[in-house]
């Protein structure tokens, strides 16, 4: 009788394998456990990282530098990116509109890197020294904190 199908089952639909039904089976007794030890007992497990007892991964690396839990991390943006918004007062807000700042969580800080020609009044929580020159000199304001509006709301 000849072959109508060619195609194969994937390997990835496999009947699973039935244990312990008899020795003819091939995986009866022990049910391919092997005899005594820790991973022939009913709901035996080890952790994931175990390495039989061999010093693990975790304790082998050396560790190296301190990971400061208080760091403040800022947002960064140059008073080059400022000019492209034109809104006489720049805050939070206005960042996140335009897309210089990703999520609410963090703390803004302005760079003196390019300049700026208008007069605008810059809310961040940080400035460089540079930048808040360079902000007054064109006859702006470099405040610290938020604007009273956004103070209320939060």
């Amino acid at each position: 009788m000849e072959e109508r199908y060619t195609l194969k089952k994937p390997e990835s639909i496999k009947r699973r394998k039935r244990v312990g039904r008899g020795m003819s089976s091939g995986s009866g007794k022990t049910s391919g456990r092997g005899h005594k030890g820790q991973m022939s007992r009913s709901g035996a497990k080890r952790r994931a990282w175990f390495e039989g007892g061999q010093m693990p991964l975790q304790r082998r690396v050396p560790k190296r530098g301190f990971n400061n839990p208080c760091r403040l991390e800022y947002a960064v943006v140059n008073l080059s990116q400022l000019g492209s918004i034109g809104t006489p007062e720049i805050d939070r807000d206005a960042l996140l509109k335009q897309g210089l700042v990703k999520g609410k969580g963090s703390a803004i800080k302005i760079l003196g890197n390019g300049s700026i020609e208008k007069a605008v009044t810059v809310y961040a929580d940080a400035f460089s020294a540079s930048a808040r020159e360079k902000i007054e000199k064109a006859g702006g304001k470099a405040i610290v904190g938020r604007p009273a509006a956004q103070a209320k709301e939060s």
